[in-house]
């Protein structure tokens, strides 16, 4: 049997999971001496290093003297928390990171939650103790105190714990004095995390992740629970409904380092990819050929909202996108849904729109994010919460949120929380902040962050999970100012920009080809604007004097993808092309946004 450890790194974003991971592989000298690499070595995708986050589970290895330990790096945010409940079912232990100064954050506790029903033995890193003002031991605590709240068991409580610094590849017993490398770690996993537990019996191994090869097809990756499995073997699948399939498996891999390598047998405990095998879904049971015995399957928490995804008909379609047809985007969602779990599809009445449902706001986004970068033409309607009937009664998602800012701007966010329906559990300053925490509809969360980070001028720091159903918590108040919308369609003139200025703020550059109604700017007062912005001035031979002195133009407010899903109302849409974000009237015509309005009223 292999000498083998299994290890899940669970943490908030931001708290340093990627970089330690990479000191570990260096650590474990998996390149050779002349090899640079570079930083976040598994963020491997433009999104994740962009936004600097992960957003989908990886497995690497590496060998600390006769040791192969298995890392699984888990996303830290809860939007993503498909991918962490996929994964967990991997580890016999997790290392638990947080960060020296924040302490355990939510994102941390929906993780360690899962991770500590799931019985893995926790090791605590407490990461970036060169941080000024940092405060190692209320952190430790602080963490004590948060497995204590989720039930963790007495031999989960007896957690060891290690200082470093992920940044500095250094960890230790001892946050004072700095260590030469992270070796102390190494060592931690060896003796407190257990080595897989086999029971006996025929082939088990649970379809926890898949891949995709041009040349061989889907790959299954999931950990070997019992039995063993050879190149070329008969198998059964059982799927999740019940119903045996027979099939074969082509080859077995291990992972080496980054890389799949490629072996003729793999014993229990070890996690493997398996090609060859068809039509295998996550949560799939291979098993053996004349005695298939099922694993338990994934259990998957319930999407809490949904976005409606349709064809883009906006005058300027397909002038930036290779895919903009209803059958390439099904095709693609269909894709998706393989592998993104918390993600469901559904039809609508019509052939080219489709609802969505997913986590949050951030976990459609990146889905949206990836379509347009692989050239994807497409709209997006208005996020809406999911509403369930419990007992006869309306219920809504609610989710607790915490908010970190300067003290100054403290009560602009109870006073923003509180109007959307929020209320305020806990009150504390933390170093020279102050830390609140909420319970808020997920619909109050809509929109939120833009507003915190323009009231706080950037300092706040919001995170937050979803809790669970409650009752309905009636309207919250939407967006109050209008917009402004284009008239005609055409390039926007600098002279027509200038003398609309005072009427609120541009989301369009000037020379920026526009259509009738694409919203191109925010009203300073309520209800909707339209104007014409493809207006030139009229030339006279008269000259007055100062009548062309030089234009001051403020930049135009450019919305991120986020931003626009969360600032558009139910009768605007998201327009996204590979190049562009614009947002636009569902009613481009004035006239039919009138009789639009009129039928809503008279409902």
């Amino acid at each position: 049997m292999l000498n083998l450890r299994n290890i899940a790194i669970i943490a908030h974003v931001d708290h340093g999971k990627t970089t330690l991971v990479d000191k570990m592989l260096i650590a474990g000298k998996l390149f050779k001496d002349h090899e640079v690499p570079g930083e976040l070595i598994l963020d491997n995708n433009d999104l994740e290093r962009e936004r600097g986050i992960t957003i989908i589970a990886k497995n690497v290895s590496v060998r600390y003297k006769d040791v192969k330990i298995n890392i699984i790096d888990t996303p830290g945010h809860a939007d993503f928390g498909g991918e962490v409940e996929r994964v967990l079912n991997m580890a016999d232990g997790v290392l638990l990171l947080v960060d020296a100064f924040e302490g355990p954050m939510p994102q941390t506790r929906f993780v360690l939650q899962k991770a500590l029903q799931l019985g893995l033995k926790p090791i605590v890193v407490i990461n970036k103790v060169d941080k000024p003002n940092c405060r190692p031991e209320e952190v430790y605590e602080a963490v004590f105190d948060l497995m204590f709240a989720l039930d963790a068991t007495e031999e989960q409580l007896d957690f060891p714990v290690v200082y470093g610094s992920a940044k500095n590849g250094w960890m230790g017993p001892d946050y004072k004095t700095p260590a030469e490398d992270v070796t102390y770690l190494f060592e931690q996993i060896i003796r407190h995390i257990p080595a897989p537990k086999v029971s006996d019996g025929s082939l088990q191994m649970l379809v926890t992740s898949l891949d995709y090869s041009s040349y061989t097809g889907r790959i299954a990756i999931g950990r070997l629970q019992r039995g063993s499995l050879t190149s070329n073997m008969p198998v059964s699948l059982i799927k999740r409904d019940g119903t045996v399939l027979k099939s074969k498996v082509k080859e077995v891999f291990v992972f080496e380092g980054f890389n799949r390598l490629k072996v003729d047998k793999v014993e229990a405990g070890e996690i493997a990819a398996v090609t060859g095998i068809e039509g295998f879904e996550i949560g799939d049971t291979i098993a053996d050929a004349e005695n298939p015995e099922a694993l338990p399957g994934i259990a998957i928490e319930e999407p809490t909202m949904s976005m409606l995804f349709t064809i883009n008909d906006s005058p300027f379609f397909g002038k930036e996108g290779k895919f903009v047809t209803s059958q390439k985007i099904r095709e693609r969602l269909e894709k998706e849904l393989e592998r993104n779990l918390a993600l469901r599809v559904k039809e609508t009445g019509t052939a080219d729109s489709f609802m969505i449902f997913g986590r949050g706001v951030l976990h459609l986004s990146i889905l949206i994010e990836n379509m347009r970068r692989e050239g994807f033409e497409l709209q997006i309607g208005q996020p809406q919460v999911i509403i369930k009937e419990i007992g006869g009664k309306r219920h809504e998602p609610v989710e607790e949120l915490t908010i970190d800012l300067p003290e100054e701007f403290s009560g602009k966010a109870v006073e923003a929380v509180t109007l959307r329906k929020g209320e305020l559990m806990k009150m504390e300053p933390k170093g020279d902040r102050m830390h609140l925490e909420f319970i808020i509809p997920s619909r109050g969360l809509i929109g939120l962050r833009n507003y915190m980070l323009t009231a706080t001028q950037g300092e706040a720091v919001m995170a937050h999970r979803f809790l669970e159903f409650q009752p309905y918590k009636g309207t919250i108040p939407g967006r109050s100012n209008g917009a402004i919308i284009a008239l005609e369609t055409g390039t926007a003139i600098p002279y027509s920009i200038n003398n609309l200025q005072d009427r609120g703020i541009f989301f369009i550059e000037p020379g920026e080809e526009v259509y009738e109604g694409q919203v191109i700017g925010e009203n300073n007062r309520p209800g909707d604007l339209a104007v014409n912005v493809t207006k030139t001035k009229k030339l006279t031979n008269m000259r007055s004097s100062g009548a062309d002195d030089k234009m001051k133009i403020a930049p135009a407010k450019k919305l991120s993808l986020e931003e626009a899903l969360e600032y558009i109302q139910e009768d605007e849409y998201v327009e996204v092309t590979p190049k562009s974000i614009r947002l636009r009237k569902i009613h481009l015509k004035a006239s039919e946004r009138e009789r639009y309005k009129k039928a809503k009223d008279s409902a």
